[in-house]
């Protein structure tokens, strides 16, 4: 298997009966996410029949997502108690995302645990995917994002703004967002897949 940066990464190959069904699933839970989006707000037993659906069982009674809420596959998700998820949140889950007890999550959070291999050759190729996870008591600021393979340790707290892209110690305050160059990519093929 080619190197990856990404702890746990595995790898779907595209053009199977597997990503068929994933594609089918993303499909399905797109719709129920734009009719959550458009219920009353006030119509709550509408709206844990729609989260239901989309994660494809019972959510916790104390769970509370604030539309608008996008999320592409819905079966990997799940949640503790007392988890507050506020609007205008991302959740790409087709890798797993775990969230413990009493989690804010601010606005416009991105919590993103599939994509796609780094190598030009081969993105067409693959959907890869690791799991999220997010630990007890922690709180992530309005507009941060969360890549695959990371785990926010108990108790802390990720500021507004900042891309998480390895593990965070538990007790922790994280913040800001940088560019690190990796590692450099093989030049494509002449003729890069469409």
């Amino acid at each position: 298997m080619p190197e990856s940066f990404v702890r746990n990464e595995q790898r779907l190959p595209t053009r199977t009966p597997e990503s068929r069904a994933f594609a089918e699933r993303v499909q399905l839970v797109m719709g129920l996410t734009a009719r959550l989006n458009l219920l009353p707000f006030d119509d709550l037993d509408a709206r844990r029949a729609v989260l239901t659906e989309i994660f494809g069982g019972p959510v916790p009674d104390s769970l509370s997502i604030l539309p608008p809420f996008y999320c592409d596959y819905g079966l990997g998700a799940s949640f503790g108690e007392r988890v507050f998820i506020n609007q205008g949140c991302y959740f790409l889950d087709f890798g797993g995302i775990t969230i413990g007890d009493r989690v804010l999550i601010g606005p416009g959070v991105t919590l993103s645990t599939a994509g796609h291999p780094v190598e030009v050759d081969e993105r067409f190729d693959y959907i890869t995917h690791a799991p999220i996870v997010i630990e007890d008591d922690v709180w992530i600021g309005a507009a941060a994002t969360v890549t695959p393979g990371v785990t926010i340790g108990r108790g802390s707290v990720v500021g507004a703004g900042a891309v998480v892209a390895k593990d965070v110690p538990g007790l922790s305050v994280v913040t800001a967002t940088s560019i690190v160059e990796r590692k450099r990519l093989r030049t494509p093929s002449a003729s890069p897949p469409r």
